[in-house]
């Protein structure tokens, strides 16, 4: 193998060799369950609820990020419809069972995430939501879809496979994140 070949090869299984280690070495697959902090104000499907209701009364509520409120409230919907649908362009499953999984593992434990609150979801229709309560309307439809679906889970398109209760918990990260960038007056 020419030396640029070999180098380039040596990094990424040495990268490779430290995501499996760090998988591995925390319980196996069970790793991605480990201790998980609070949500604060998300906890549950009934305290998200409560914050739309309230957001949905509140006039003055107004989004700080580049995407309106109604928008923020679709993105969030479209991906709980995509848990149970399918991703429109997911991430390779090399990305999905690394950085992806190591990824949903430290904002599970953290208890908070962070990503581009105006990056779409790869694939998915453009954000087109102008009334806040059909948005509203919609991300509650979402839960309650999720909630009550008893069929096979769709990969999510970065973190890959989890179960129900990851998702649960991975969709209250996802709305408690994009509530930080929203400013209720």
């Amino acid at each position: 193998m020419p030396p640029m070949q070999r180098r380039h090869f040596l990094k990424i299984s040495a990268w490779s060799a430290a995501t499996l280690a760090v998988a591995g070495g925390a319980g196996g697959a069970s790793w991605i369950n480990g201790a998980q902090a609070p949500i604060p104000g998300f906890d549950s499907f009934a305290q998200a609820r409560g914050w739309l209701s309230g957001l949905q009364e509140n006039a003055a509520a107004r989004s700080l990020t580049d995407w309106s409120l109604a928008q923020v409230l679709e993105h969030c919907a479209q991906s709980v419809e995509f848990s149970m649908d399918g991703f429109p362009l997911p991430r390779s499953p090399l990305f999905q069972d690394t950085a992806g999984r190591l990824a949903f593992a430290a904002f599970n434990r953290r208890g908070s995430m962070q990503h581009g609150l105006t990056d779409a979801i790869p694939g998915a229709p453009t954000l087109i939501a102008t009334d806040l309560g059909a948005a509203a309307t919609r991300r509650l439809a979402a839960f309650d879809a999720f909630e009550a679906n008893a069929s096979t889970l769709r990969p999510h398109f970065a973190y890959g496979e989890l179960d129900k209760a990851q998702y649960a918990r991975a969709h209250l990260l996802h709305l408690a994140n994009h509530a930080q960038r929203i400013d209720l007056g």
